[in-house]
């Protein structure tokens, strides 16, 4: 059994090296990305500890050096910092702007923990990765360089994630190969609004609204992929509805272009409504 689960690991590796000249395997965009404290504006910090660049470096070197294709964070950011006057509430968000304006299919959020002490120095570098579209986790891993007679960062930083990294896109090249193949999971929350006259049991074109949604559903989610948790006349949850990676032009396609094709579909029947997304969830609210 051990020989066996050996010879898929490097079957997977192997896989991971040669995928840009695959044609059968779509490789994900990588940028990797900083933690940063909620409410820090995320330039200070990068300005602030130039070893964060360091660190963000020597993973996106890793990355490439296998063949991956990476998307630069820092050049995106000053990108999006100067084409926009942004408010207090844009600076806020400025993190998530960079993300989703990055071109990435997946982001890579890292943190380092740098120690010095009698035995030597080492970091400790963090990552979690993410679907970009949808936030959904990929992967998480903690690297750890070993204790070296050193105080370069960035040569501790690259020893670690040199440790992981094959592990690492290993695991992220599975899951997004599984997003082509199977589309990507989201959360679809149709509600009764408060003053709303509508309900999951209103008929139209006499069908009950309930079950226009599930035949709608079944027609749009990428090859009749859905699942319904629950109905009842004032709420119907769809927790599990795949959308594409792409659209049927080759572009990148989203929650927000599913929630559109939602809305415009509604508004055949007369039906007005407020909606919202965040990360994996959109939530339809009937006026």
């Amino acid at each position: 059994m051990k020989n066996k689960i050996l010879a898929l690991f490097i079957l997977l590796c192997t896989t991971c090296s040669v995928v840009a000249q695959n044609n059968n395997v779509v490789q994900p965009k990588i940028m990797v990305v900083p933690y940063v404290v909620e409410g820090v504006d995320i330039r200070q910090t990068i300005e602030s500890d130039p070893n964060i660049r360091i660190v963000l470096s020597k993973i996106r070197e890793a990355f490439d050096n296998r063949g991956f294709t990476t998307v630069d964070f820092e050049s995106k950011l000053k990108s999006q910092t100067a084409n926009n006057a942004l408010s207090q509430t844009a600076q806020q968000d400025l993190k998530a702007m960079v993300i989703q304006g990055s071109g990435a299919d997946i982001y890579v959020e890292t943190e380092y923990i740098y120690d010095d002490s009698e035995a030597g120095s080492s970091v400790k570098v963090l990552m979690k990765a993410c679907d970009v579209s949808t936030g959904n986790s990929f992967a998480n891993k903690d690297a750890f360089s070993g204790l070296f007679r050193t105080n370069d960062v960035g040569r501790l930083a690259g020893a670690a994630v040199e440790k992981v990294a094959d592990d690492f896109l290993v695991t992220l090249q599975y899951k997004f190969s599984d997003i082509v193949t199977n589309g990507r999971s989201i959360i679809v929350d149709f509600k009764v609004g408060e003053n709303s006259s509508v309900t999951l049991n209103n008929e139209y074109n006499g069908e009950e609204l309930a079950d226009l949604l599930s035949d709608w559903m079944a027609d749009h989610s990428f090859k009749n992929n859905y699942h319904i948790q629950g109905t009842t006349e004032l709420e119907m949850i769809f927790d599990d509805v795949r959308i594409p990676l792409l659209d049927a032009n080759g572009r990148n396609y989203n929650i927000n272009q599913f929630d559109r094709e939602i809305r415009q579909y509604l508004r055949t029947l007369g039906i007005q409504v407020s909606h919202t997304t965040k990360n994996n969830t959109l939530i339809i609210t009937f006026k």
